[in-house]
């Protein structure tokens, strides 16, 4: 009696554990497509703004300071973006974030 009990107890938690797993393969699931892909878009976007930097492109840099690309050296990867009238600051490529007139269409 005691052995058909166990046998039950046992078959009753492997169904247990699967269910567990596919739960959790579930929440993986919606997590990546709701959070982890929009980001990776969104990088990518971003990734590819800063490839295609010119001369003369309204941009925003990491800190929220608005400016106006003056010069792109792909060989140090490095940006000079003018801020004010004769003022020109060198950021790193990666640190200008955003299109300014893409930003304004968006909204």
């Amino acid at each position: 009696m005691n052995a058909i009990i166990l046998a039950a107890q046992a078959a009753q938690q492997q169904g247990g554990g699967m269910s567990f797993l596919i739960m959790m393969v579930v929440i993986f699931v919606i997590m990546w497509l709701f959070m982890i892909r929009p980001q990776q878009k969104k990088q990518k976007e971003v990734r590819n703004f800063q490839n295609s930097l010119a001369d003369g492109a309204k941009v925003v840099i990491g800190n929220g300071i608005y400016g106006t690309v003056k010069r792109v050296d792909l060989n140090t990867n490095k940006v000079e973006v003018e801020i004010a009238h004769g003022v020109v600051v060198e950021v790193d490529k990666s640190a200008v974030f955003a299109d300014v007139a893409s930003q304004a269409m968006a909204k």
